[in-house]
């Protein structure tokens, strides 16, 4: 009896761990996602950089807001740029350290199950020469 209530016990806690683990990988898969998209938008703003490098200062430069062009001053445009491959550089490393987290707790969690799963079959062996 006590064999058996501690077998449910040992299933129930692999299933939740299980869960977690699923849990655990979709989010991983959600990280990677945003970070490709700031990927390519870092790319896109690089691109960007080295053509506004390449204009003269008295160049007409236009930035599309909604449906309208607007001038804008070469500088002023050139300092947004700038920011923005700032901002999604930083944004890009805290990605990495939360993917990077988030990795080291999917190897506990799976070596955790692992070790269940160890159990389950140890406790089963057992059942089996009795």
């Amino acid at each position: 009896m006590a064999s058996s209530a501690a077998m449910r016990d040992l299933q129930r806690d692999l299933e939740t761990k299980a869960e977690d683990l699923r849990k655990l990988q979709k989010d991983i898969a959600k990280n990677h996602e945003i970070r490709k998209k700031y990927t390519v938008q870092l790319g896109e703003n690089e691109l960007v950089l080295k053509e506004l490098d390449l204009l003269n200062e008295d160049a007409n430069v236009y930035k599309l807001i909604g449906p309208v062009l607007v001038k804008q001053d070469l500088a002023e445009a050139n300092a947004n740029v700038r920011k923005r491959i700032e901002y999604i550089s930083a944004e890009l490393k805290r990605l990495d350290a939360t993917l990077q987290e988030m990795e080291e707790k999917q190897n506990s969690k799976k070596e955790g199950i692992l070790k269940i799963q160890q159990k389950i079959q140890a406790h089963q062996a057992g059942k089996a020469k009795v």
